[in-house]
């Protein structure tokens, strides 16, 4: 197969950096923000300039026993309202964030690079995630009461776990937010948050918002470090269950700190999807959905479509299909216009893993169709990429780059789709593209993925769970199933003859 030479990506830069409007300092604790415990900060910048924007508190143990101490003493006050008293606040909060969402899409897109469509989306599905919860929060459903031992009579009750302790990535900050504060409020529990060192802005700014929405207590917000923050609080004691969203690594150390307490843990961690085409699938659609879904966010999403099996017989054709639109993908700043569609790399941190990971492709001998390099900077920016010419097996296909590259590989027999798509260690998400009914059935049954899309990729809603197997974890975020995980069920039995 024959490609014409990788055209010269740039980036579009905004006429001016806007003003946002910041969160106030501190640690946000029983309702009101407090200055923390420590007087260490940690600078947040803007990686599409690489400039700080603010500067965070770098929380201390004492910050997080303090924000405990009040999630304690609000639970059993919360966990008293009823689902509707509940569901009434989850409604104002959606209200908060609507009415404000021009400013917090700006705050969001200047910690984190994102483009404006990308900003918009996380702001809407926020909204979208606390009033689908407001309602599904009324509508938990259990096993009937009835006699189920002979003069006895069972009741099932969901009741709040406790004090849910989470913690937040930094790709979707505001969104992964909302997806562990709506239903963990929902269902009773009062909170205690640490977002990401890197990108705790809109999470703060949130807080500020809803200050007076949540009674003091219920949610509290701990800005700080995995290594300090995130440790005490998977190992608290007084934490029931910690949840939380990111790599394969953090949700390991995450799981052993909180087993010394035995409490439950929701782990939503990385992943390597494959996007299987077959030789009748619709190439142009396949090559479009994999435009959008492999470089959204800048390929920074754990579902992102970045490992392509396709066809032996329709690779070469789906090949020039799908650098065609990568070709033609527009590289930009926050405010450099409403077409942009790939962001910086979060850090300059990150920025180097993706670029050492080219290397890595680059060692390997593949071929590197389009894309493969840095951009000039300011900012961490790296030109979207396809890889081709990769062999089963390669680290490639192993490897979760969380950046702009994507990778194809050829398979023959629809076993080998199968068993290839599934040799990974991670679980989250698939698709299949193909036009045969019973391929479209049978497929998405025989993949080891805890999403499977049939024609499409990375299509979210508020009712159908999010969450993997294997190494991508367990436990579910989003619909009634994540509203069961935040809670636990107690069985009561009355002996009608005492």
């Amino acid at each position: 197969m024959t490609l014409a030479p990788t055209e010269q990506f740039s980036v579009r830069r905004a006429p001016s950096v806007a003003a946002v409007a910041l969160p106030p300092r501190g640690q946000f604790i029983g309702g009101e923000f407090v200055p923390s415990r420590s007087a260490l900060t940690e600078e947040v910048e803007n990686p599409a300039t690489g400039e700080a924007i603010a500067s965070v508190a770098c929380g201390s143990v004492e910050d997080v026993d303090a924000a405990v101490a009040a999630a304690v003493a609000a639970k059993d006050a919360w966990a008293g309202t009823t689902p509707k008293e509940r569901s009434e606040v989850l409604h104002r909060i959606a209200n908060i964030i609507e009415a404000n969402r021009t400013e917090l899409e700006q705050l969001e897109s200047a910690n984190t690079g994102k483009p404006a469509a990308v900003a918009e989306d996380d702001v809407s599905s926020a909204i979208d995630t606390f009033r689908f919860t407001a309602g599904a929060a009324r509508t938990l459903t259990s096993l009937a009461a009835g006699d189920y031992a002979e003069g006895h009579t069972s009741v099932i009750i969901r009741e709040p776990v406790g004090v849910v302790g989470v913690i937040t990535p930094w790709n979707y900050p505001l969104l992964m937010a909302a997806w562990k504060i709506a239903p963990v409020l929902g269902a009773g529990n009062t909170m205690v948050l640490k977002p990401s060192e890197q990108t705790p802005l809109s999470t703060l700014k949130l807080a500020e918002l809803i200050a007076d929405e949540v009674p003091a207590g219920v949610l509290n917000i701990v800005t700080g470090s995995g290594g300090v923050v995130g440790q005490r609080i998977s190992e608290h004691p007084d934490i029931d269950l910690v949840a939380i969203t990111g790599s394969v690594g953090s949700g390991q150390k995450v799981a052993a700190a909180a087993s010394s307490t035995v409490k439950r843990v929701h782990l939503e961690l990385g992943g390597k999807a494959p996007v299987i085409v077959f030789d009748d699938a619709d190439l142009v659609a396949a090559a479009q959905g994999v435009r959008a879904a492999g470089f959204w966010n800048a390929g920074q999403e754990c579902g992102a479509a970045c490992r392509i099996l396709v066809h032996e017989s329709v690779a070469e054709e789906f090949t020039e299909l799908l650098v065609r639109e990568v070709r033609a993908m527009v590289i930009g700043a926050p405010g450099a216009g409403d077409d942009v569609e790939l962001g910086p790399m979060i850090s300059a941190a990150h920025y180097r893993r993706v670029l050492a990971g080219l290397e890595d492709v680059r060692r390997e001998g593949h071929t590197i169709a389009v894309g493969g390099h840095a951009l000039e900077a300011p900012g961490y920016f790296i030109e979207p990429t396809v890889v081709t010419d990769v062999p089963a097996g390669a680290p490639i296909t192993r490897t979760e780059i969380f950046g702009p590259v994507v990778s194809i590989e050829t398979f023959s027999t629809d076993a080998e789709a199968v068993e290839r798509a599934n040799e990974t260690v991670y679980g989250l998400a698939a698709s299949v593209w193909t036009a045969s009914s019973s391929r479209s059935l049978g497929v998405p049954r025989r993949l080891d993925f805890g999403t499977v899309w049939v024609n499409s990729h990375l299509v979210i809603a508020s009712e159908v769970p999010w969450g993997g197997f294997k190494g991508s974890g367990y436990g579910r975020d989003l619909s009634l199933y994540a509203l069961e995980d935040f809670s636990r069920t107690k069985h009561v039995m009355l002996n009608r003859g005492a």
